[in-house]
């Protein structure tokens, strides 16, 4: 890690980044980014660089170093040009809508949302935003499609998974959520042998 820890974060036209302490700060045109690096690790600002050293070779802190450069290098990132994850929703009549700051889901579960008109209604989290490309699939070949963007690759992978997580793919007709372009390996159903 300490070879991705000596490389300097340049600092793209359009981005601030303000180093004070252990705190660094990021704004750029896809929103403001804030973070506490670990105590022993030292970062400035030289010109248009970022630099990350660290004090001494120890295992800890060789690993600290690159970590720390690589949460800098995707903040400058995610403030620049931002992040984005697609998901897939498979299934017949399942699909999803946006509503304001909520997402409303509907993944092939009976008994939920009885007088709703969904089953799963998620708040988009501040900072995060949820496209709709495809609001219904069409069966088990054409999805439906959306996708989470924002500055913070972290938080953009989380709330990704946690759509992910309400209706996994089954291995046998592939219903349910999945990111795109994601393979979902395929059971073989079931064979009874005719009697005769």
């Amino acid at each position: 890690m300490s070879r991705i820890g000596n490389k300097p974060v340049s600092v793209p036209a359009g981005v601030k980044v303000e180093v004070a302490g252990q705190t660094v700060k990021t704004s750029g045109p896809k929103g403001n980014l804030f973070w506490e690096a670990p105590t022993p690790i030292t970062i400035k600002l030289e010109g248009s660089e970022v630099v990350v050293s660290r004090p001494d070779d120890e295992g800890n802190n060789k690993a600290l170093h690159g970590l720390t450069r690589a949460l800098i290098a995707n903040m400058v990132h995610g403030v620049k040009e931002g992040y984005e994850i697609g998901l897939e929703i498979y299934g017949t009549g399942y699909g999803c809508e946006v509503q304001g700051k909520t997402l409303h889901l509907n993944c092939g579960y009976m008994g939920r949302g009885v007088g709703k008109k969904s089953q799963f209604q998620i708040d988009i989290p501040t900072g995060l935003e949820v496209k709709v490309t495809t609001p219904v699939a069409r069966g088990n070949n054409e999805p439906a499609k959306m996708s989470v963007s924002g500055a913070d690759k972290q938080q953009v992978g989380q709330f990704a998974a946690e759509i992910r997580k309400l209706r996994k793919p089954e291995p046998y007709l592939g219903k349910g959520i999945r990111y795109a372009g994601e393979q979902i390996r395929r059971k073989a159903g079931k064979v009874f042998a005719g009697g005769g």
